[in-house]
């Protein structure tokens, strides 16, 4: 669907107390009247209710978008609390759709909420999005960015696409029929373990509220038809030097979903698409992991190995089950500290069972460790099962 072909009808026109709610729109010559009813008329579909979310959520529902569907599997947690400010602590424990849908049911009564409590899989992903004229992105893993983005090039709508890491954010519009896709910018996932997730890596708090008020711009000026939007232009925020830059790129003729002669026909595994090196290791190979439970009773019984760490510093100020620290970016140059042969037994661990199982990989398969083996849930899993003492982060 065109930004052009939204459909004014008889039940857009604006009521009284929507014209002078949205006064501060309709005076401005690019929206007016005509302007505010098409956003009354139009259909947004924002997929993540956290971070980048909640911003997407507040100013997409106060700016009069007629219909919001939301998409998220999630509960609110304390560690959302830090930047996801569509929340409070009242809120933590119960789901984020229909938390989300309560919060802006007060702020706007006039827009429909549509939630669904539910993880966006491709079984599911084209009948959801079908219903929406262009799709927000606030998920936070490449598995569903591909998922989003193939699922828009066969539906023909365009997806504004936001991520955050650390201090650092990116945004740009993905439109196939007038434009590149996400595929386009990055044909491949990056290998497992190369780019930490924000639990794992962190984020400042307030980036996802530049980050997600950027897409949720982007999401008004394409409703509108007005502007420049980012379609081809990847816009890059550094907020600690407080400068951003744009990198401009074009469709690829060769891209296997929106290309000329596309390979990728219909939704994928996609879990599998961005995990799959390492997945195959570890099924191929079952003696490469260790449930937390083996280890508590190999601790218990004082077997021999030895436990290292790859987290970083910092993460071992708030939880720790011992062992020797290297984190994983300083694995390779550091790899001669490693306490014991490369015939000895060896068990990995990180905050979840990731970073951790590319660091196994890595040891197995170029440093010669033969014995090395991967904490499955790493620091995650030692607290649920083994020592609730042990902090989860």
């Amino acid at each position: 669907m065109s930004k052009e072909a939204i459909q004014i009808s008889k039940e857009t026109e604006l009521t009284s107390a929507e014209l002078e709610r949205y006064s501060r729109h309709i005076v401005i010559p690019e929206v007016g009247i005509e302007g505010q009813k098409k956003l009354k008329a139009s259909k947004v579909l924002i997929i993540g209710a956290g971070g980048l979310g909640s911003p997407l959520c507040l100013y997409l529902t106060a700016a009069g978008i007629g219909t919001i569907g939301i998409v998220d599997f999630d509960e609110v947690s304390f560690s959302n609390l830090q930047r996801q400010v569509l929340y409070t602590g009242e809120d933590v424990g119960m789901p984020k759709a229909g938390t989300a849908k309560q919060k802006l049911e007060a702020l706007n009564p006039n827009v429909e909420l549509i939630t669904y409590d539910a993880k966006l899989t491709s079984g599911n992903a084209l009948e959801i999005l079908k219903e929406y004229d262009i799709v927000a992105d606030g998920t936070d893993n490449f598995a569903t960015r591909y998922l989003v983005n193939d699922a828009c090039v066969f539906l023909h709508k365009p997806v504004v696409y936001g991520s955050i890491l650390r201090f650092e954010g990116q945004v740009s519009v993905f439109d196939s029929a007038n434009g590149p896709c996400y595929r386009c910018l990055y044909p491949e996932p990056p290998a497992p373990g190369d780019v930490p997730s924000c639990a794992e890596g962190g984020v400042l708090g307030v980036l996802p509220g530049i980050i997600g008020s950027i897409q949720a711009n982007e999401v008004i000026k394409y409703l509108l038809g007005k502007g420049e939007l980012l379609t081809g232009r990847l816009l890059m925020l550094d907020s600690l030097a407080m400068k951003f830059k744009e990198l401009k790129y074009k469709k690829n003729p060769d891209c296997p979903v929106c290309g000329s002669n596309p390979s990728i026909t219909e939704l994928i595994d996609y879990e599998e698409f961005c995990n799959q090196k390492i997945n195959n290791k570890m099924a191929e190979n079952s003696n490469w992991e260790i449930t937390v439970e083996e280890l508590k009773e190999k601790i218990d019984k004082g077997e021999k190995f030895t436990l290292l760490d790859v987290r970083e510093v910092y993460e071992t100020e708030i939880a720790s089950i011992g062992g020797t620290l290297i984190s994983i970016n300083s694995l390779v140059e550091k790899i001669d500290e490693i306490p014991c042969s490369k015939d000895e037994e060896l068990i990995v661990y990180c905050r979840t069972g990731h970073r951790s199982g590319h660091a196994v990989e890595y040891l197995r398969d170029k440093a010669g460790f033969k014995k090395v083996k991967n904490l499955v849930g790493g620091i995650h899993a030692w607290s649920d099962k083994i020592d609730p003492k042990v902090r989860k982060y």
